[in-house]
Protein backbone atom coordinates (compact mmCIF):
# COMPACT_ATOMS: atom_id res chain seq x y z
CA UNK A 1 0.00 0.00 0.00
CA UNK A 2 1.02 3.54 -1.11
CA UNK A 3 2.30 5.62 2.12
CA UNK A 4 -0.23 8.66 2.41
CA UNK A 5 1.56 11.90 3.00
CA UNK A 6 0.61 14.92 5.76
CA UNK A 7 2.63 17.88 5.12
CA UNK A 8 3.27 20.03 7.85
CA UNK A 9 2.93 23.64 7.98
CA UNK A 10 6.84 24.24 7.12
CA UNK A 11 6.50 23.14 4.20
CA UNK A 12 5.66 24.64 1.06
CA UNK A 13 2.55 23.56 -0.74
CA UNK A 14 4.19 23.67 -4.10
CA UNK A 15 5.32 19.83 -2.57
CA UNK A 16 1.95 18.70 -2.61
CA UNK A 17 0.85 19.85 -5.90
CA UNK A 18 3.88 17.87 -7.67
CA UNK A 19 3.18 15.41 -5.72
CA UNK A 20 -0.42 14.68 -6.73
CA UNK A 21 0.81 15.30 -10.02
CA UNK A 22 2.37 12.25 -10.08
CA UNK A 23 -0.03 10.10 -7.86
CA UNK A 24 -0.03 10.56 -4.86
CA UNK A 25 -1.84 11.39 -1.65
CA UNK A 26 -1.19 14.04 0.05
CA UNK A 27 -2.76 16.28 2.62
CA UNK A 28 -1.48 20.31 3.28
CA UNK A 29 -2.11 21.73 6.87
CA UNK A 30 -3.45 24.84 5.05
CA UNK A 31 -6.25 22.10 3.30
CA UNK A 32 -6.80 20.87 6.87
CA UNK A 33 -7.18 24.03 8.62
CA UNK A 34 -4.81 22.71 11.28
CA UNK A 35 -2.36 25.84 10.47
CA UNK A 36 -0.67 26.95 14.21
CA UNK A 37 -1.54 23.28 15.77
CA UNK A 38 0.84 22.50 17.92
CA UNK A 39 3.75 19.56 16.81
CA UNK A 40 2.59 17.13 18.78
CA UNK A 41 -1.27 18.30 17.25
CA UNK A 42 -0.47 17.99 13.77
CA UNK A 43 1.34 14.30 14.53
CA UNK A 44 -1.92 13.28 16.39
CA UNK A 45 -3.50 14.51 13.71
CA UNK A 46 -1.41 12.57 10.51
CA UNK A 47 -1.79 9.66 12.66
CA UNK A 48 -5.79 9.91 13.07
CA UNK A 49 -5.77 10.31 8.94
CA UNK A 50 -2.72 7.23 8.63
CA UNK A 51 -0.50 9.14 6.79
CA UNK A 52 3.53 9.97 7.43
CA UNK A 53 4.10 13.42 8.06
CA UNK A 54 6.76 15.42 6.62
CA UNK A 55 8.04 17.91 8.14
CA UNK A 56 11.68 20.19 8.42
CA UNK A 57 11.27 20.39 11.86
CA UNK A 58 14.06 17.96 12.80
CA UNK A 59 14.72 18.84 16.33
CA UNK A 60 10.98 19.06 17.61
CA UNK A 61 9.83 15.84 15.45
CA UNK A 62 12.96 13.23 16.30
CA UNK A 63 11.93 14.20 20.40
CA UNK A 64 8.52 13.64 19.60
CA UNK A 65 9.35 10.35 17.74
CA UNK A 66 11.78 8.86 20.73
CA UNK A 67 8.56 9.93 22.88
CA UNK A 68 6.01 8.12 20.91
CA UNK A 69 8.57 5.29 20.67
CA UNK A 70 9.45 5.29 24.41
CA UNK A 71 5.50 5.33 25.32
CA UNK A 72 4.25 2.33 22.90
CA UNK A 73 2.94 4.91 20.89
CA UNK A 74 2.38 4.12 17.37
CA UNK A 75 2.76 6.47 14.28
CA UNK A 76 2.67 6.16 10.15
CA UNK A 77 6.19 7.52 9.99
CA UNK A 78 8.17 11.28 10.13
CA UNK A 79 9.80 12.05 7.28
CA UNK A 80 12.33 15.21 8.01
CA UNK A 81 13.64 17.07 5.19
CA UNK A 82 16.78 19.86 5.32
CA UNK A 83 15.24 23.24 3.61
CA UNK A 84 16.22 22.42 0.19
CA UNK A 85 14.68 23.31 -3.13
CA UNK A 86 11.45 21.70 -3.97
CA UNK A 87 12.58 19.55 -6.92
CA UNK A 88 15.25 17.75 -4.72
CA UNK A 89 12.81 16.89 -2.28
CA UNK A 90 10.59 15.67 -4.53
CA UNK A 91 13.49 13.54 -6.25
CA UNK A 92 14.17 12.37 -2.74
CA UNK A 93 10.45 11.43 -1.64
CA UNK A 94 10.06 9.50 -4.71
CA UNK A 95 12.57 7.27 -3.91
CA UNK A 96 12.01 6.60 -0.61
CA UNK A 97 8.04 6.20 -1.40
CA UNK A 98 9.13 3.76 -4.26
CA UNK A 99 11.05 1.74 -1.32
CA UNK A 100 9.19 2.02 1.78
CA UNK A 101 5.55 0.92 1.98
CA UNK A 102 3.07 2.11 4.18
CA UNK A 103 3.86 -0.62 6.58
CA UNK A 104 7.45 0.14 6.52
CA UNK A 105 6.44 4.02 7.50
CA UNK A 106 5.24 2.45 10.38
CA UNK A 107 7.09 4.11 14.08
CA UNK A 108 9.88 5.48 11.04
CA UNK A 109 11.78 7.97 11.89
CA UNK A 110 13.05 8.68 8.47
CA UNK A 111 15.75 11.32 7.07
CA UNK A 112 15.06 12.01 3.56
CA UNK A 113 19.06 13.35 3.08
CA UNK A 114 19.83 9.69 3.20
CA UNK A 115 17.81 9.68 -0.53
CA UNK A 116 19.82 11.59 -2.51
Amino acid sequence: MKTKLYLDEDVKEAIAKALRQIGYDVLTTTEARNKGLSDEGQLQFAIAQARALLTHNQAHFARLHTSYMARGLEHYGIVISDQIGIKGIIRRLRKMLASLDAEEMINRLEYLSRWE
